[in-house]
């Protein structure tokens, strides 16, 4: 099946699908798929999807954009910001804040951005964050309701709620809801985490996502709640403090193409006038 997205993008959570000219979607209007027993949410459902190719710059319906700034490569802190677009003018709304990425630092992630040729990209447990352009999608908690934009995904996660990080799997990096209890080891293994606060809330990063995702190039990478008051570092997800990630849900509208940009300052620098970043 073809999944070449030129130019072509799906609503998240309103089950929209525009007809691309050269691909075909696995997203079943929004509908979930039964697969052996399990409920399956194309992740292409979830989130706003778009393949790139060529010279590339911030898509233009995109008026949200989330900025993380890392001193290097190597860091794992990050100075985070949030713009919205008005016109053509990216304006920076509040203050920066402050948060943490993966312990090794920042790699080269799969987003709508182009990668240099011959970069290295995010492999699964290589404790780096993805760098790059990537859409946001749904959210996740343990929570029965959380403020939030009415067209944004939200699940209430229960013990029958998987993320499968198997990079064997067919059903890599995505979300799964079992009709039963998990019994297998690779299901048990898989639950989504109700009993451990950090991830008690956690917006989707695409990284990696449907409809081209790489076997073992790195999954489940999120916003969601630092540990530690931010003493400790990640597994590639970007944390921060609850309030700050509560008000990052309500402000992101899926209609307006949210997006998260993370990258080293330098780097960010140099990509800014040719990507057209805030």
């Amino acid at each position: 099946m073809r999944n070449e997205y030129a130019g072509a993008w799906v609503r998240a959570n309103q089950g929209v699908i525009p007809r691309p000219i050269l691909a075909t979607s696995i997203c079943l209007a929004g509908k979930m798929r039964h697969i052996a027993g399990m409920k399956f949410f194309p992740l292409a459902c979830l989130l706003l999807t778009s393949l790139v190719s060529g010279a590339f710059e911030l898509p233009a319906g995109s008026s949200q954009c989330v900025v993380g700034l890392a001193d290097g490569w190597n860091s794992s802190h990050v100075t985070i910001s949030y713009f919205e677009k008005k016109g053509d003018v990216w304006r920076k709304v509040g203050d920066d804040w402050k948060g943490r990425l993966g312990g090794k630092g920042l790699i080269w992630g799969r987003g709508i951005h182009p990668n240099p040729a011959g970069a290295e990209l995010k492999k699964e447990g290589d404790a780096r964050s993805p760098a790059g352009v990537f859409n946001l999608g749904g959210v996740w908690g343990i929570h029965e309701s959380i403020k939030k934009h009415p067209k944004t995904f939200y699940h209430k996660v229960t013990s029958r709620d998987l993320w499968v990080e198997d990079g064997k799997s067919e059903h890599y990096n995505c979300f799964l809801t079992l009709d039963r209890e998990p019994s297998t080891p690779s299901e048990k293994k898989a639950q989504m985490k109700q009993d451990d606060y950090p991830h008690s809330l956690k917006m989707f990063i695409a990284h990696n996502a449907p409809p081209k995702v790489v076997p073992n190039g790195g999954s489940s990478i999120f916003f969601h709640i630092w540990r530690r008051e931010g003493a400790a570092a990640t597994a590639g997800c970007t944390t921060m403090s609850e309030d700050k990630l509560r008000q990052l849900i309500a402000a992101v509208d899926p209609g307006r193409r949210p997006l998260y940009v993370l990258l080293p300052s330098a780097d960010y620098k140099k990509l800014k006038p040719v990507w057209k970043l805030p």
